[in-house]
């Protein structure tokens, strides 16, 4: 499976067991792990706290369709959601069903869900100038890799190898400190540096 979600640079998965001998890091990307119970944690990490990101210093996660336009312009391209198919989205109706006019944004290799007037990041590329703010933090793409360890100690330890010669990393950050979300937040590492984010959620 590839979880860089990168198809012009596919990789496969290789865990750096030397960082935590005897522990089974599989687990923390495998789509098919147990869905964590409220309230409990299960897998060791650190915590990002959604509400804490701003997108381009300016936005949280959630923002209107509006204000896409006047932080990051004009979308690249535009795709039905159904045309991809994933198995869960953002704005899902509390019914479990799905809007069919559901879209995906992509703007500089970052993809955002639309619903309506309703935008919200799935997943965030650090490129043409695109960064994050997080507690008083500038997050770019020239941001190494040691300087988001003095934030997700924890998780930059049990960071996983996905490329042959150790130049992508990726590490797993829960969203919220009472566990309360079943998903987390991927930040990936390109040669040191931070390279892109996305959230993950289970089917």
């Amino acid at each position: 499976m590839d979880i860089t979600n990168d198809p012009g640079n596919p990789v496969h998965l290789r865990y750096d067991r030397s960082i935590l001998p005897g522990t089974d890091l599989s687990k923390w990307c495998s789509s098919a792990a147990p869905v964590t119970t409220p309230g409990t944690d299960n897998v060791p990490g650190d915590v990002m706290i959604t509400d804490d990101i701003r997108f381009n210093g300016q936005l949280k996660r959630f923002f209107s369709l509006s204000d896409f336009g006047k932080v990051f312009g004009k979308a690249d391209s535009i795709k039905l959601m159904t045309e991809e198919a994933p198995c869960s989205y953002i704005f899902e109706n509390p019914d479990g069903s799905k809007d069919a006019d559901d879209r995906y944004l992509y703007k500089n290799g970052s993809r955002f869900e639309n619903n309506k007037q309703q935008v919200a990041v799935d997943e965030f590329w650090f490129t043409n100038g695109n960064y994050i703010t997080y507690k008083g933090r500038k997050i770019d793409g020239n941001t190494p890799l040691q300087e988001i360890q003095q934030l997700f100690p924890t998780a930059i330890s049990g960071r996983m190898n996905l490329g042959k010669e150790g130049k992508l990393w990726v590490i797993q950050l829960k969203e919220d400190n009472e566990g309360v979300s079943d998903g987390h937040i991927k930040i990936f590492f390109k040669n040191g540096k931070v390279y892109y984010m996305h959230w993950w959620f289970p089917c």
